[in-house]
């Protein structure tokens, strides 16, 4: 588990999940120098499948220990390295939202 983030205020996850997509699509395309993002795009595909199954224990564990700013914590790693995999995977948060919208019904 990295550092807790300190001073976190509560945010529209609409456009938060928006915004950090946006940048994941900028960050692949220009692919920064010493950029952890870009280290995610340019590995093999395998080191994203597992930061996404560290980070699914690392939330499960959280959890289980039922602590808040863990979970938080543990859940942002796991939503970050999701839209990455999706980037990776050319499928879009309104795709993905569509998605989910059908299941509603």
């Amino acid at each position: 588990m990295g550092e807790r983030t300190a001073n976190v205020v509560p945010g529209n996850i609409g456009e938060t999940l928006t915004e950090l997509a946006a940048l994941i699509a900028q960050r692949r395309k220009e692919l920064p120098e010493n950029s952890y993002t870009t280290k995610l795009f340019t590995e093999p595909v395998d080191y994203v499948l597992k930061k996404l199954n560290e980070e699914s224990l690392e939330l499960a564990l959280a959890i289980k220990d039922d602590d808040f700013e863990h979970i938080r914590y543990e859940a942002a790693d796991l939503v970050y390295h999701l839209l990455v995999a999706l980037e990776r995977s050319e499928v879009s948060l309104e795709e993905l939202a569509g998605e989910l919208n059908a299941r509603r019904h």
